[in-house]
């Protein structure tokens, strides 16, 4: 077993006394890794209690702070959104090293996971009214959406991306989408065990477009690889997840829980409904960026790709998937519009965080340079 040395005995114990909320979630970051990289962690709890306790002292103060205070705490969401991600993150293969993965069914990390999961979905549920939503005609106000977003102006944050980001600002577009595009539609994969119907049929098909019907050089995610290699920049996934805001992460770990939850079905399809419809328009933003700031095709392939894909994608999931399981589902078929709706909020709230995020790298790129 990974048993903690003096040093890491001694750090676990300092957590406290570091100044800022920054340092004592780092320090308790720390903390998390050597317990997910502990041997057996469930079977050697004991050992392992000096760290445990400041550890979930640090967690404790962070969903206060993040989830039950008059103010956002930005620190705080990032803290329980990256301990999220790495949990959750071990239900996908990535061909690393096995001795990774030694912890993957830990009850304790389990109970980690739904603490946060439970206090940040409440959170995130107060953002909606229920009541209003289970009273909507489902399959009206699904197609109502999608029109709307298929055809909606572009936002502040859109014009930004189209019309002033600068390449500093592309390479921190770049950086932060790694994180999911170099693995694209891996939760999609844990939907799509059981019965088979044309529902199914149609999601298998989408999933398989994603991954370019098993030719290596047409999954999406290599399309993603192309571009960060035509900037030199690092291709191996999690290598800038450090820039990743915690509103990205909040949109990854979102889709890990609906995806893990198979009574969460209709909200998923109500989310990934999003998705397929609103991508064309964000990513013709990135796509025209690209174009004014000079790059090559490979420098914007990714984008191309899912504006000419998704555009059936789209579709595919409004009249194929969606409008079915509310037909199939009338009791419970308002989960799709608010799965639908949330999804909205949780990607807006990201492009605002990358759109800050970029116009901080191109402002530092401009001091460094006297521009």
């Amino acid at each position: 077993m990974n048993k903690p040395t003096t040093s890491t005995i001694q750090f676990s114990g300092e957590i406290q006394n570091k100044k800022g909320a920054w340092s004592r979630y780092a320090a308790a970051e720390d903390l998390f890794t050597t317990l997910l990289e502990a041997e057996a962690l469930d079977k050697n709890l004991n050992k392992l209690s000096l760290i445990t306790q400041c550890f979930e002292q640090a967690l404790e103060q962070a969903l206060i702070a993040a989830y039950k205070g008059s103010s956002v705490s930005e620190i705080a969401h990032r803290f329980l959104q990256r301990i999220l991600y790495r949990i959750n993150r071990l239900k996908l293969f990535w061909y690393d090293d096995l001795k990774l993965y030694e912890n993957e069914r830990s009850y304790y990390l389990q109970g980690i996971r739904d603490k946060i999961e439970g206090a940040w979905q409440t959170w995130e549920t107060q953002h909606f009214d229920l009541f209003a939503l289970k009273k909507l005609k489902v399959e009206e106000s699904l197609r109502e959406e999608a029109r709307n977003d298929l055809h909606s102006k572009p936002s502040e944050v859109g014009l930004f991306f189209r019309d002033q980001m600068g390449k500093a600002g592309y390479r921190r577009l770049l950086e932060i989408s790694s994180l999911d595009g170099l693995v694209e539609a891996s939760q999609l994969s844990r939907m799509l065990g059981g019965v088979s119907n044309e529902i199914h049929a149609t999601l298998t098909k989408l999933f398989l477009e994603e991954y370019g019907n098993g030719r290596l050089s047409r999954k999406h995610s290599t399309f993603f690889e192309t571009m960060l290699n035509e900037f030199n920049m690092k291709t191996k996934p999690e290598a800038y997840i450090d820039t990743v805001p915690w509103e990205v992460l909040a949109g990854i770990n979102h889709s890990f829980l609906l995806t893990e939850r198979k009574r969460y079905y209709l909200r998923y399809i109500g989310g990934l409904l999003y998705t397929e419809v609103a991508i064309p328009s964000a990513f013709r933003n990135y796509s025209s960026a690209a174009k004014r700031l000079g790059f090559s095709e490979s420098a914007m392939g990714y984008w191309e790709l899912h504006i000419k894909e998704d555009a059936r994608h789209g579709p595919w999931m409004l009249h194929d998937i969606a409008l079915p399981l509310s037909e199939r589902y009338p009791s419970d078929s308002w989960e799709l519009v608010f799965g639908y709706k949330q999804q909205r909020l949780i990607s807006e709230r990201a492009g605002g965080a990358i759109a800050r995020s970029a116009r901080i790298a191109d402002s530092g790129f401009r001091a460094e340079n006297n521009i």
